[in-house]
């Protein structure tokens, strides 16, 4: 099953937690084993890819419950991603993506990781005195999703949040824009159309926002999130650039949650993961690995009152039908 655990070897249950979802992940991991290995001692223990692969074979050919992943954490060392330190978990899954990709060598694998992972969407700002609009396409590697809405009001589930950070925002008052046409600065509508979705899924939760206080709050509400989720159901005809083809392939299954618990100064994360060989859950929790069941994942939907409780921070949904 490749349930193995990793040890703590200093803070690291986010590096952790997100090393387990990369390596539990077969598409990701079919790539891995088919990067360039390094030809020289030293160019291997600076590159993360290759020793990414070592830990994935030292996972699948130990015989012990749990392994170490120093190696792969001084090789982060040298690209700032030191230990005993609290990390963001969406901050770090962006940083590692992009060493792994600026270490890959093969363009083909490259090529195969975007199509794994990347989200392309397009930008509109449109112009609300004389309807000029800028289009613009860019990607992202999550989709980062408010919990709370423009009034501060707590949205009630995971559909709820797709939909509001897909809903056009008029930019108004200090927000204006300057219109070219116009010659002057005009309120503005904004929006964010979806063009293609990956093969691997993955949303951050908005969980920790700004006070007035510059002090970061956790946002620990209830918020429930399904097993299944059709985004072709969930947006609107504006909300989509894209065809009926790639609107057909937008079915996802939930594969793994990262979820938080304490506070934002001294916190833990863990990773729930559904094998995709025996389709069961399992729970990596640094070297503990056990079996889970479905209502133990629905334990980190949250709840207002268990502010040091632990809640989903990173859900990871993967495509029933890959072409």
């Amino acid at each position: 099953t490749g349930a193995i655990g990793l040890y703590n070897i200093g803070q690291s249950c986010c590096l952790n937690s997100l090393l387990q979802v990369f390596l539990m992940n077969r598409h990701f991991t079919t790539i891995l084993r088919r990067i360039t290995v390094p030809p020289r001692a030293a160019q291997k223990r600076r590159n993360v890819p290759y020793q990414m692969l070592l830990l994935l074979e030292k996972m699948q050919h130990g015989k012990q419950k749990a392994v170490s992943p120093t190696d792969l954490a001084c090789c982060l060392s040298v690209y700032r991603v030191k230990l005993f330190v609290q990390y963001d978990a969406a901050q770090l899954f962006l940083t590692l993506w992009n060493l792994i990709m600026r270490q890959m060598k093969k363009p083909e694998l490259v090529e195969e990781l975007n199509y794994l992972y990347t989200i392309c969407v397009q930008e509109h700002l449109a112009c609300q005195k004389c309807s000029s609009e800028t289009k613009r396409n860019s990607s992202m590697l999550t989709l980062p999703v408010p919990l709370l809405d423009s009034n501060s009001h707590a949205l009630k589930t995971l559909e709820d949040c797709l939909q509001y950070f897909f809903h056009p925002e008029e930019l108004t008052d200090h927000n204006m824009c300057f219109c070219e046409q116009c010659g002057r600065k005009t309120p503005f509508l904004q929006s964010m159309k979806l063009v293609h979705l990956p093969q691997t899924l993955t949303i951050h939760l908005k969980r920790f926002c700004f006070e007035k206080s510059a002090y970061i709050h956790k946002l620990s509400h209830h918020l429930p999130f399904p097993q299944d989720l059709d985004f072709s159901a969930i947006l609107t005809e504006n909300q989509c650039q894209a065809d009926d083809n790639e609107k057909a392939a937008w079915q996802y299954e939930l594969f793994a949650v990262v979820a938080h618990s304490g506070s934002t100064s001294h916190g833990h994360y863990c990773a729930y993961i559904r094998s995709l060989t025996e389709r069961k859950w399992y729970c990596f929790n640094d070297s503990e690995v056990c079996q889970v069941l479905w209502d133990d994942v629905k334990c980190t939907y949250g709840h207002s009152n268990l502010h040091w409780g632990e809640t989903a921070y990173l859900l990871v949904y993967m495509k029933k039908n890959p072409q």
